[in-house]
């Protein structure tokens, strides 16, 4: 198993495929299962050729396994801090430490790039995930906001990392 930036060589549509294969797993019982049975897994290819520079994958026997997303933050309010947007990994690979490793790896480069805070959104109902990142050292902020998806409304949560 090997931690690595993305390189141009790699193919957007399988970082898109591990989005899609662990958004169909990992949000199950969250968003409606017809929307989740109908995600294409190039659905996030366009929007990620444009942020290939913020990745780190988890590549396993030439496979990309897990991915990583993050950058300066989108939010205005923040914007001394660095916004970790995505981990996300094919379920066959979940509970092996993948998840933490490219957390980390993503949380360093922000660090390296000057962030010493840094901040992310979960699902309000992805209590896997948000004891994850607990787990990782991110606390609940308070913020809630509404996040659309599939045509119904959630609730996103913020988290905070200080280092």
């Amino acid at each position: 198993m090997e931690i690595r930036q993305l390189l141009p060589q790699d193919i957007i549509d399988d970082v898109s495929r591990v989005f899609a294969l662990s958004w169909k797993d990992a949000y199950r019982g969250i968003v409606p299962q017809n929307y989740l049975d109908n995600l294409a897994l190039n659905r996030w290819s366009v929007a990620l050729k444009k942020e290939r520079s913020n990745f780190w994958v988890a590549e396993d026997n030439g496979q990309i396994v897990g991915v990583a997303s993050h950058g300066a933050a989108r939010d205005e309010q923040y914007p001394a801090w660095g916004e970790l947007r995505a981990i996300y990994l094919l379920p066959t690979v979940y509970r092996m430490g993948i998840g933490s490793k490219l957390l980390h790896a993503s949380m360093q480069s922000l660090f390296n790039a000057g962030y010493d805070d840094i901040y992310l959104w979960v699902l309000e109902e992805n209590h896997v995930a948000r004891r994850f990142y607990e787990k990782n050292g991110f606390s609940f902020h308070g913020e809630k906001m509404p996040h659309p998806i599939g045509g119904k409304s959630y609730i996103v949560v913020r988290y905070v990392y200080y280092k």
